[in-house]
């Protein structure tokens, strides 16, 4: 994490999420935030390691609401799904949905939440990202599919939400479960701390 927590209190906070996930969480802290959807491109970059790319791309969320709200505390996420040296993120339909799930079947894969905190009104940001072991059980083709045609797969990093149903798939959590959903709370507590 970077930067200083020197900052006036009762900051006005605004995540920058059109996830209603992040939204739920988030509300467990307890502090009140406003709610604006990012218009940032999420293009993976296998250039840079996956808790790199998740803080950058949480920070491409926050820069890009940050001009609307000149005087607030700006809360960008992004999650991603790291397995065998490959980054995925969001299926983009169904048949890549399908792909994702297969390949996740029976194998113990990172959860990557990048975290920035940006102050829209100095540019000051404090950065961190969380990781997650999660272990899922093998799944069968049918089991992939019916998954998939519930509709719960889309939108989410890894196809699967472990909140919902996708729960039954996944056989071991090794660290933050919040993380696994979109948002660590234990890691945001502690840097919001600070700041509010």
């Amino acid at each position: 994490m970077n930067g200083s927590s020197a900052t006036t209190s009762m900051r006005r906070l605004v995540l920058a999420s059109a996830s209603p996930r992040r939204r739920q969480l988030l509300a467990q802290l307890g502090c009140p935030f406003d709610v604006a959807v990012p218009e940032a491109d999420e293009q993976l970059d296998a250039s840079v390691s996956p808790r790199e790319l998740a803080q950058r791309l949480a920070r491409l969320k926050a820069e890009s609401v940050a001009k609307t709200f000149p005087d607030a505390l700006i809360l960008g996420a992004d999650t991603l799904v790291a397995t065998g040296g490959e980054l995925i993120g969001k299926p983009a339909d169904r048949q890549d949905a399908v792909r994702i799930l297969s390949r996740l079947s029976g194998t113990r894969h990172r959860v990557i939440t990048g975290i920035c905190i940006l102050d829209a009104a100095s540019g000051q940001t404090w950065q961190d990202a969380e990781e997650t072991w999660v272990t899922m059980r093998p799944m069968s083709r049918a089991e992939i599919e019916a998954y998939v045609d519930s509709g719960e797969a889309m939108g989410k990093a890894g196809a699967y939400a472990i909140q919902e149903t996708g729960d039954r798939y996944v056989e071991k959590v090794e660290g933050s479960f919040s993380n696994v959903v979109g948002l660590p709370l234990e890691l945001l507590a502690r840097m919001l701390k600070p700041l509010l």
